[in-house]
């Protein structure tokens, strides 16, 4: 199962109202339980065939439950791209995180950033890393355009979904 399913399926409890659901593959099992609080994952990874008892991974919330399934799911290489919500954005297109993570605009400190205010972007181009348990992912560009506007602070956590770039497609 993939990260970005896990998190689309917690979202969809948490809309839901639906109190539990129970999610079991061959290689993971997922509990989330929701309550008063918002819905709370319980992830549990089949141990290797010598040990008995599977290893259980409790995340206290829905944060912190994305760094642990991604162990189990490849990240997605590219980044989603949606028109924006703001009326004053509406012509623009939002690049958004396709992981929980921290945004970085290069690739190393002493390097220039990957994309600045102003420069054009084309398909496939990197523009940014977001670092997600000591890995760091190269996200690439689904859209053609010029950056409008930066939304994201250097070194800062990002959330799945979170808008980092507005770019104006014309």
């Amino acid at each position: 199962m993939k990260l970005n399913e896990i998190q689309d399926l917690i979202k969809f409890v948490s809309k839901s109202g639906v109190n539990e659901v129970e999610l079991e593959t061959k290689e993971i099992k997922i509990v989330i339980k929701a309550g008063k609080q918002a819905a709370t994952p319980v992830l549990v990874q089949q141990a290797p065939a010598q040990i008995a008892q599977p290893q259980v991974i409790a995340a206290p919330q829905v944060v912190a439950a994305a760094p642990v399934a991604q162990a189990t799911a490849p990240a997605t290489p590219a980044t989603p791209a949606t028109p924006a919500a703001s009326n004053d954005d509406a012509k623009y297109i939002t690049i958004k995180s396709p992981m929980i993570g921290t945004f970085y605009r290069s690739s190393a400190p002493d390097k220039p950033p990957f994309v600045n205010v102003g420069d054009d972007i084309e398909v496939g181009k990197p523009v940014c890393i977001i670092e997600a348990m000591k890995l760091f992912n190269e996200i690439e560009s689904e859209v053609k355009g010029k950056i409008v506007k930066v939304l994201v602070n250097d070194a800062t956590p990002v959330e799945y979904d979170q808008p980092l770039f507005l770019v104006d497609p014309a």
